[in-house]
C-alpha cells in the first residue's frame, strides 16, 4: 500500500462534445424559421468561440441554442466566458465567447485554503493549473470530494477529479 493517496483536482472539458454540440447549434440555424434569414453564425475557435449574427435578438437566440447543446451533452456553463456584444459593420453584432479550461492561480490558492480550512489533514498543492490532493487516508480524501461537491457553485469553473490513486 502506498505511503499516501492522491487525486488531481482539474478544470476541463470534453472538446469533441463542444464541437459536437457547436455543430448541433449550426444545423439548428439553418432550420429554424426565425433564425434561418438571420446571417447568425458560431465559429469555434482553440480558445474561444465567436458567435455573429444580424442583430442581438438574433445573437441571443444563437447564444441560448448552443448553451441548450452544450447541457444537452453534458458539458458545463461555467466552461463559457462571454464577453461584450460589438457592433461589426454592415448591421452585424458578434460576440467573443472564451473557453475556461484550467484553474487559475487565484482560484487554486482559494480551493487550497478551503480545503485546509474543512480537512486540516491533507495536503493541497498547486501544479501548473490543477491542483493535487493526498493524504495517508483515503477517507479524508473523500472527505475533500464532498466538501468542493457540495460548493461547487462558488467556483466559477466547473471542477472534475482524476488520477485518483
Amino acid at each position: 500500500m502506498p505511503a499516501e493517496s492522491t487525486f488531481d483536482v482539474v478544470s476541463e472539458f470534453d472538446r469533441q462534445e463542444l464541437a459536437n454540440a457547436v455543430d448541433q447549434a449550426l444545423r439548428e440555424i439553418k432550420t429554424r424559421y426565425d433564425l434561418k434569414d438571420s446571417k447568425s453564425t458560431i465559429e469555434l475557435g482553440d480558445k474561444e468561440i465567436v458567435l455573429g449574427s444580424g442583430s442581438e435578438m438574433h445573437l441571443q437566440a444563437s447564444r441560448d441554442l448552443l448553451e441548450t447543446k452544450a447541457i444537452r451533452r453534458g458539458l458545463s456553463l461555467k466552461i463559457f466566458d462571454y464577453g461584450p456584444v460589438e457592433e461589426v459593420g454592415g448591421m452585424r453584432v458578434k460576440q467573443v465567447v472564451k473557453l475556461r479550461q484550467g484553474i487559475a492561480d487565484d482560484l487554486a490558492k482559494k480551493l487550497q485554503k478551503l480545503i485546509k480550512e474543512q480537512v486540516p489533514k491533507v495536503q493541497a498543492r498547486i501544479q501548473g493549473d490543477t491542483l493535487r490532493i493526498g493524504s495517508k487516508s483515503k477517507d479524508d480524501l473523500q472527505q475533500v470530494i464532498k466538501v468542493l461537491r457540495e460548493r461547487a457553485d462558488d467556483f466559477p469553473v466547473p471542477l472534475q477529479f482524476t488520477n485518483y490513486r
